[in-house]
């Protein structure tokens, strides 16, 4: 639900703020005062596109924010919500309520966060998805729309989204198979020549058969060959000065000097020998040094004794390395990625085989990975169809409701090629009467129709849910009278489990909220404002005296718009009060 909305330099608007309750809360002013701009706002925060036109003239941005509280929000939903925000980084506040705010610049840039985080406005809307639904003239006419008539039956029945995960699964195999099978046998010169490619790279490699890392190794083996006598003289001198020159193999001495490993005992030993406890611990320190050299001793023996006498051994890693060399210009930069592109190389070979039995045997696989998309795609269409004949049903009582009395509404389901979707095309269709011939929404119903069905659908799709937020905006348009009176009830029911915000001229709607909230305009000498404010009861009926007739200052408007609220305060009452047992 959401609980404030603050508007700040978007269009008319300055500067304005709400505190939204749960029910019913009606949305009215005078044309041109700024409604548009209050739901453009929730459209913002819905994550729609930002347009630097609605940034009110002087400013340099328009900020909307608002405070969601999943809290009552059915179980799915404030999960999914939740899901979303977390992996964005973002965190409740201390009421565990989730800021969303969107900025736009006059420069066109905009801006969106949810719960303190920077995110992308795709995922404010998919956040606020879950949360808000938006139905305006524009909604009504994506309603025609085959894939929104689609969902709307999809979303009615909560058993058809499992067999649509079924069929989605068995259909993504399918038709993975069958691209398979279609490039096998009709790219099959192609193939064919790829695959020779691909074993002439393998037989290359292996050929080869470098190690992984194996050129890096052949450097350093190459560069230690190419000086291996600096090399060796290095060493033996090292060795010489730690363990004297029997230790380095025979190499004459440049002096008579002792070895250092000697010395250094002799010092250790004449240290610890000593009765003062500091020279113990200096004797000490020396003994782990001497315990160091000898370590060092052993180490450069074996790197003496490691380094290669084979003169021929240089030649034939140079052309080693040569051969790598080959390999990495061709395949990858280096002999570990050489081996990676062969491991490709041979899975792609396998797949790739267009022998005559390989193809056979994937033609049997997508016969039979067809039929169990079939048989998904069959149960998922009775499951539809179950749901259609029960959603005509409550859509057409819901419309006998609202001044259509003798309308029916159908759901046709016809075949189409299997896609994402299934193999089912939905098409939503309106008679006036019932031995009148249906036809699609889109050739048979009016203006003020139109926003009726929708509100007939959205009333039963909605039956279940419970916490969200439903914004209608001016769907209203066009009807007036007992329709009009029938509109503000339905939408007091779907109020009942929702909270549900409406943007109407309608006095007959308006009677039914639980919220009023009135914008008005304020004409300046340089520029026009308008502010957003909640009516008391006193105000209301000015208001709905004002929408009646301009009757606001009537004693005889005033009259009528008491008596219009009153007697839709207590139909209120008594459609939410508890069902009693007997």
């Amino acid at each position: 639900m959401l609980k404030e909305l603050s508007i700040e330099n978007l269009g008319v608007i300055s500067r304005a703020s709400a505190e939204l309750s749960p029910g019913l809360t009606v949305l009215t002013g005078e044309t041109g005062a700024g409604k548009t701009m209050v739901v453009s706002s929730l459209r913002l925060i819905g994550g729609a596109r930002a347009d630097a036109s609605r940034v009110r003239a002087g400013a340099e941005q328009a900020i909307v924010e608002g405070a969601f509280d999943l809290a009552g929000l059915d179980a799915h939903s404030a999960e999914a919500a939740r899901e979303i925000a977390e992996a964005a980084g973002a965190e409740a506040d201390e009421n565990g309520e989730f800021l969303v705010s969107r900025s736009v610049r006059a420069t066109g840039r905009s801006k969106a966060h949810i719960g303190g985080r920077t995110v992308p406005a795709s995922t404010l809307g998919e956040f606020s998805g879950h949360l808000l639904t938006i139905h305006g003239q524009n909604d009504q006419l994506r309603l025609l729309a085959p894939e929104e008539q689609l969902a709307a039956l999809d979303r009615f029945d909560g058993a058809i989204a499992s067999r649509l995960v079924d069929y989605r699964s068995a259909w993504r195999a399918w038709r993975a198979a069958a691209k398979d099978l279609r490039e096998r046998t009709e790219k099959h010169r192609e193939l064919a020549q790829e695959v020779d490619r691909l074993k002439f790279a393998i037989n290359e490699i292996d050929a080869v058969s470098p190690a992984d890392g194996e050129d890096e190794d052949l450097v350093a083996t190459i560069n230690r060959l190419q000086d291996v006598d600096t090399l060796r003289d290095a060493a033996r001198e090292a060795l010489r000065a730690i363990d004297g020159a029997e230790a380095a193999g025979g190499y004459a001495p440049a002096g008579d000097e002792a070895a250092a490993s000697t010395l250094v005992g002799a010092a250790a030993n004449a240290l610890e020998t000593s009765s003062d406890a500091e020279l113990k611990e200096l004797g000490a320190r020396l003994t782990d040094v001497a315990a160091t050299l000898s370590e060092v001793s052993a180490e450069l023996g074996s790197f003496v004794a490691g380094l290669p006498d084979d003169a021929e051994e240089l030649d034939r890693l140079l052309s080693r390395q040569q051969d790598i060399k080959a390999l990495t210009r061709k395949y990858a930069p280096d002999a570990t990625g050489v081996n990676a592109w062969r491991a490709k190389a041979a899975r792609r070979l396998v797949k790739i085989d267009t022998s005559a039995e390989a193809i056979e045997e994937l033609r049997e696989q997508v016969g039979r990975l067809a039929q169990e998309m079939e048989a998904r795609a069959g149960a998922l269409t009775q499951a539809r169809t179950a749901a259609a004949r029960k959603l005509e049903e409550r859509v057409t009582a819901e419309l006998h409701g609202l001044a259509m009395p003798k309308a029916v509404f159908t759901v046709e389901i016809s075949h189409q090629d299997y896609t994402r979707d299934g193999a089912d095309a939905v098409e939503l269709k309106l008679a006036p009467a019932a031995k009148i011939e249906p036809q699609p929404l889109a050739t048979s119903a009016s203006g003020g129709e139109l926003s009726r069905v929708m509100l007939a659908l959205e009333v039963v799709l909605s039956g279940s849910s419970s916490g969200a937020t439903l914004v209608f905006d001016e769907v209203d348009a066009g009807v007036g009278g007992r329709a009009a009176v029938e509109i503000g009830r339905r939408l007091a029911r779907l109020a009942t489990h929702n909270q549900v915000i409406v943007v109407t001229h309608l006095p007959q709607v308006a009677a039914y909220a639980d919220t009023h909230l009135h914008v008005s305009k304020h004409v300046g000498d340089d520029a026009v404002t308008s502010g957003v404010f909640t009516l008391d009861d006193e105000q209301r009926v000015e208001e709905l005296a004002r929408m009646l007739a301009g009757m606001d200052d009537s004693a005889t408007g005033r009259a009528h718009a008491q008596e219009l609220r009153e007697r839709a305060r207590g139909e209120i009452r008594q459609m939410r009060q508890p069902a009693r047992l007997t």
